[in-house]
Order: structure tokens, then sequence, then C-alpha cells
């Protein structure tokens, strides 16, 4: 009765399970030990087993693939997808950069992975819905396959899309704060405070995107740096313009010894007018974007309900 049914050929529900099968011995092969080359920790560890633990301060954080939580045995394929969507991707010095507009590490090779990820998520939806034309509509093999590797390629790019959105948002974030804490900063600096005091006081007194970038520019100052290099690496990590005038600003400040706080005032009244310019110019196109339906939708349904009573009119009168 079920070779009646199924048939003399093969079926969608068995290619799907042959498949299944067919990766997970894939899997299994490539993670075997023999088919794994040891990493520099593995070759390393029993020599160094009975060593004395370092401190916890010194401990740093995991970063690329294994910093996510992946098992052991899909960590290398992950690594070589990786590895192989920067080959065809590239750009990752850009990709570094917007990591750190988005305030999270420039951990290119975690990225990579989660753009893999992301694939595979687009993949797995490719097929869901490749298996529902097929069984609804009869769909042959070729376009399923072809809308799963759409599918995959839009996860990867959707990832990159949204990392450039995330910094974009950060960005936006940060610029909303500066004109607050430009003030705070020149209130510290008129009640006689130096700079790298004012920068502590309004660390400790406020909380956002600005105030944390902040704070890391006063954690490399006191980790030796001179304030003036740490503040320039803050202009390096963002894309803000505006931010990069205020640094420059207060590091010509306290080169030349000119009045600090007047020149954090005229920042933030700079940010102010900025951002009332592109409140305006936004509602100048959200105003041109309003006629749209106006002009194509209520003006048109306006004539119509004018004129028609008068065609019906004569309509009837012929």
């Amino acid at each position: 009765m079920m070779a009646a049914v199924l048939g003399p050929g093969w079926s969608w529900s068995g290619a799907l399970l042959g498949c299944l099968l067919a990766i997970g011995v894939v899997l299994v092969v490539v993670g075997l030990p023999m088919n794994r080359r040891p990493q520099l920790e593995a070759r390393l560890e029993p020599y160094l087993r009975d060593a004395p633990r370092p401190s916890r301060l010194l401990a740093m954080t995991s970063s690329g693939v294994a910093s996510l939580r992946v098992s052991r045995l899909l960590r290398p394929v992950l690594i070589d997808l990786a590895a192989g969507v920067e080959r065809v991707l590239g750009g990752a010095a850009s990709v570094a950069r917007r990591l750190q507009r988005a305030g999270r590490p420039p951990d290119v090779e975690r990225f990579r992975a989660e753009q893999v990820i992301w694939g595979i998520v687009g993949g797995v939806v490719g097929i869901g819905l490749g298996v529902l034309a097929v069984v609804t509509r009869g769909t042959s093999a070729l376009p399923v396959v072809l809308l799963v590797l759409f599918s995959a390629v839009v996860g990867v790019i959707a990832r990159d899309q949204w990392l450039s959105t995330e910094a974009n948002r950060r960005e936006q974030r940060m610029l909303t704060e500066f004109p607050t804490i430009a003030e705070l900063l020149a209130l510290a600096v008129s009640a006689g405070e130096g700079a790298t005091g004012a920068l502590d006081r309004v660390c400790r007194l406020s909380r956002g995107e600005l105030s944390g970038e902040l704070g890391a520019c006063l954690a490399d100052a006191r980790a030796g740096a001179n304030l003036q290099t740490a503040l320039l690496g803050l202009a390096d990590r963002t894309g803000l313009i505006s931010l990069a005038r205020f640094v420059d600003g207060i590091v010509v400040a306290v080169e030349r010894g000119t009045p600090l706080a007047e020149v954090l005032r005229a920042q933030a009244q700079d940010v102010r007018e900025a951002g009332r310019r592109s409140i305006m110019e936004e509602g100048g196109r959200k105003e041109i974007a309003m006629m749209v339906p106006v002009v194509f939708l209520v003006l048109p349904v306006t004539v119509l309900f004018a004129i028609y009573p008068g065609v019906s009119f004569l309509r009837f009168q012929i």
C-alpha cells in the first residue's frame, strides 16, 4: 500500500531525509580528531598544565568564533565558512570601522561568523518556502535551489546592513547627548575643574553612549596616554564631524591655554544649530512626501465627487 501511494519514483520527504543524513555524516567526518589540525593552544597545554594561574585582571575576553555559543563540532566548519565569506566580500577595514562606530569590539572574524549564521537561517527559511511551494504548487527542484541560495545571500547581506544601521543609530544617540554633555563640561570647567577632572565628573554623573566613550578616553589617559591622544582616539572611533570638531577644540584649548569653557559652549551651540537645521530639512522632505497622497488620492476623489453628479444628470437628460 505504501509503495502504491509513493509510486515507483522517489519522494521529496525521502530526498530531504537523505540530504539531512548526508550532511550529518559529513559533519561527523569533518569533526573527527584525525581531520582537525591541532591548534597552538592544544600543543602547549600539556606543558603549561601545571603552571600557576594568571591573575583574573589580566584575563582577556574570548574573540572570534570562540566567543559564539557554537559546539566544538561545528566550530571548524563555521571558521571555514567565515573565511570564505571574508574572501568573497572583503572590506575587513570597513567592517572593523563600523564595528567601532557601533560600540562593539573590532572583531571581524566574529562578525563574519555571525554573517554565516544569518545566511544559514536565511537558507532554512528558503528551504521552508521551497518545500511549501513544492507541496502546494508542485514546483520543480531548480527554483527551490535558487530560492535557498538567494535566501542565504540575503541573510548574509542583511547582517551587514544591520551593522550599518546599528552604527548610525548609535551615532544619532551620541549626537543627541552631545549638547548636554558639552554644557556639563563647560559648567565643570567654569567651576575650576581641569579637563581631566571635568571629564571624570561628567562621566560619573551621566549615562549614555557619549559618556561611555568619554569614560573610555579617561581610562586611556589614566593608563598612561595623554589626554589629547585619548580624545583624538575618540574622534577616530566615531564618524561624527561635529564630535571631531569638538575634540579638536578641546585639544587646541588645552595645548594653547585658551578658555576651555567658552569653546565647549560654542561647540554645544553649533551642535544645537545643526540639529535644528536637520529637523527643518527633514520637515521639508516630509512636507513634499505628504503632497503625494493629497495629489494622487485626495484630489482625484474630490474632483470625482464634484463632477459625477453633473455627468449623471447629463446622461439622464440624454
